[in-house]
């Protein structure tokens, strides 16, 4: 059994577009934002296209996840063009598979900042009910990125 989400998140911050760009870009930049407090036990990063990003940790609550990223589509941006960063990554608790999903990334210029936009699509499975979880997990993730690019979330 399948059950089907999406969802659409946008955040606009002073953060050049660079700036947000390289916290995906660079596991040292990544690693102050991304799954902050959950204890890594395996990590793998390839941030170019057709690479692939591994991340196993423990969270405080003792379960065990597994996010494993593959990097479909990557684009700087540059002077004038937005950025973008399209994935697709499947998702494990507790060593069992709970779902796959696409998230695209568009980092856009405004003004002298960035507007980012965050579309993921998902497909939960085998009875997990994700209950808004993901969406919830996803906006808490994009606060901690804009605190990690200097802006107040």
């Amino acid at each position: 059994m399948i059950v089907h989400g999406s969802f659409t998140i946008a955040r606009a911050w002073k953060a050049a577009p660079a700036r947000v760009f390289e916290a995906f870009a660079s596991l040292e930049a990544k690693g102050k934002w991304f799954a902050p407090g959950i204890q890594p036990t395996e990590r793998s990063f390839d941030f170019c296209e057709g690479g692939r990003e591994v991340f196993v940790g423990q969270h405080p609550s003792g379960v065990v996840s597994r996010f494993d990223c593959l990097y479909r589509d990557i684009v700087p941006p540059a002077e004038g063009r937005p950025g973008r960063i399209v994935s697709s990554y499947v998702m494990h608790q507790d060593g069992k598979k709970i779902s796959v999903s696409q998230a695209c990334v568009q980092i856009l210029p405004d003004g002298n900042g960035t507007r980012l936009v965050v579309r993921e699509d998902g497909a939960f499975l085998d009875g997990y009910d994700d209950n808004g979880s993901r969406e919830h997990g996803t906006n808490w993730l994009m606060d901690m990125l804009g605190k990690s690019v200097g802006e107040a979330a």
